[in-house]
């Protein structure tokens, strides 16, 4: 869906709803939302990253967490999340609720994310499928390499991949 015509959920600090908004302009606004993100490893200590395609409107060309995204307006955090796995990586898999959290970053191009994320997680093992038109690239990495990686060179990082990376609950997921 082109994101000039998406609309998010505009929730307060409990993540009860108070209303939607277009998405570029919650983005714009720094408008607190509802947000999902999966997290995928293969059983084995490796995580699933993905890097999110150079034209994405913000945060184009960084490595982040296998999914993530925004649930419609009357869409479970679960559903939308099995969704957009489906959709961006090709991958149906089981998911676990992991817990929420929330966050507020600058990502450039006087955009802000202002999310109440539900977090997942999920264990797969095999080659994505992953949409060229969301996704440059993908890899199985080990998750102490990753942390290290983001640690030394936070830069190749969406800013709430390295948020969830620096939270022990996030981390013990995959």
């Amino acid at each position: 869906m082109n994101d000039a015509l998406e609309t998010v959920v505009l929730v307060d600090a409990g993540d009860r709803e108070v209303g939607t908004a277009p998405k570029l302009e919650a983005h714009r606004r720094g408008d607190l939302h509802r947000a999902f993100s999966v997290l995928i490893g293969d059983g084995a200590g490796n995580m699933l990253l993905q890097k999110r395609h150079p034209a994405k409107y913000h945060s184009g060309g960084l490595w982040t967490n296998a999914c993530c995204g925004h649930p419609r307006q009357g869409e479970s955090a679960m559903s939308a999340a099995r969704r957009r796995l489906a959709e961006e990586m090709g991958i149906d898999c089981e998911l676990c609720p992991v817990g929420t959290l929330t966050y507020r970053a600058d990502v450039g191009g006087g955009l802000v994310e202002h999310e109440f994320v539900h977090l997942f997680s999920g264990v797969w093992s095999g080659s994505p499928r992953p949409d060229p038109r969301e996704i440059e690239d993908y890899g199985w990495r080990a998750r102490e390499d990753v942390r290290r990686e983001a640690v030394e060179r936070p830069e190749r990082f969406t800013a709430w991949f390295r948020r969830y990376l620096d939270d022990p609950v996030c981390c013990a997921m995959v």
